[in-house]
């Protein structure tokens, strides 16, 4: 895409960067309202069925991968105009959903600066290695390698580990703003589950709110995952990388069901998303729908996205992905030659 056609493209876009007070408080209200009543319900029919609170929990957990979406606009500062009232709803959702505000924002900002781009890999991001890559490793880091892209331990273990322990520490050198606003978020979740098993007692208090929380972090790392791992995706080294591109190409339009496209805040436009971060995402498919050249972008669906888990490295020279099946043959001629 030529510099004129990216300008061109730029214009089509900043109109709908702008958010929308009544939109917000809208998503505010039709998202955190729900979540809050479906959680009172989970924990009311404790007395009934678990397996009717564990129903409700499944259902919540959707509105808590939506809450967690506005925390992501929050993140981008484009939820609401005013930046103190993003700081506030980010902080507040952050709690909610266990994620620090200043560190997230921090990182996700890397994320998107250095999406496919082969050399700024590390921050933000789910580990990603080429073929020579991996196949140059010792013995210990290709098991760990291959542990990591297990979907066992990646959806399994992969929450867990964000809410336990990533989610708790800050990063170093971090600044005291990041520092500050991750202390006050673990200070707030202690508080708040302390108060709660001590109103409802702490074993009604997992069964509620233990299920919520795992589902929607394997819901969260899955669309994480897919929306930058299909087949033809992109990535390409420092002096070739191009950021439109890296948009358009590199991240994927999954497009789901709309009940499932309204749970997820339309983060299934997330070539969109990439391009412009700025657009809240009530006006991400109204970009998709408005912009042609978007919609050429590789769409997936939810039978196809399956397909994925197959996918655990970048192969450079035929600009794909592949399994560690694919490349058996290369992996046994390099141990040959040692």
């Amino acid at each position: 895409m030529s510099t004129q056609d990216q300008v061109f493209l730029r214009k089509m876009i900043a109109p709908f960067e702008k958010s929308n007070t009544k939109s917000s408080i809208r998503q505010l209200l039709n998202t955190f309202l729900p979540f809050f009543i479906l959680w009172f319900a989970a924990y009311q029919s404790l007395s009934i069925s678990v397996w009717l609170t564990l129903v409700l929990d499944i259902i919540a957990s959707g509105f808590l991968v939506r809450i967690f979406i506005i925390f992501h606009d929050c993140c981008h500062q484009s939820f609401f105009k005013s930046r103190l009232l993003n700081d506030f709803f980010g902080t507040v959702g952050g709690i909610i959903t266990l994620f620090p505000y200043e560190k997230w924002k921090r990182d996700h900002s890397i994320h998107h600066a250095t999406s496919s781009n082969l050399n700024k890999r590390g921050t933000g991001d789910i580990w990603i290695l080429t073929v020579d890559e991996y196949i140059s490793l010792p013995f210990w880091r290709r098991v760990a390698y291959r542990l990591y892209r297990n979907p066992v331990i990646m959806f399994g273990l992969g929450p867990l580990y964000l809410f336990l322990i990533s989610n708790r520490m800050n990063n170093k050198g971090a600044r005291w703003k990041e520092r500050i606003n991750t202390y006050i978020t673990n200070v707030s979740i202690i508080g708040l589950y302390a108060l709660m098993c001590w109103a409802i007692g702490w074993k009604a208090f997992l069964l509620v709110q233990g299920p919520i929380l795992f589902v929607s972090g394997v819901l969260g790392i899955w669309l994480f995952y897919v929306q930058h791992q299909f087949e033809d995706s992109y990535f390409e080294d420092e002096e070739n990388w191009d950021y439109v591109k890296a948009a358009v190409d590199g991240s994927s339009y999954y497009k789901l069901p709309k009940v499932l496209q309204w749970i997820t805040g339309n983060i299934g436009f997330h070539h969109v998303h990439h391009l412009s971060p700025k657009v809240p995402n009530y006006n991400l498919e109204k970009v998709h729908q408005s912009v042609p050249v978007l919609q050429d972008a590789t769409t997936i669906t939810l039978s196809s996205s399956i397909k994925s888990l197959r996918f655990r490295l970048w192969d450079e020279k035929n600009k794909t992905f592949v399994s560690f099946k694919d490349i058996k043959p290369l992996l046994y001629k390099a141990n040959s030659e040692i």
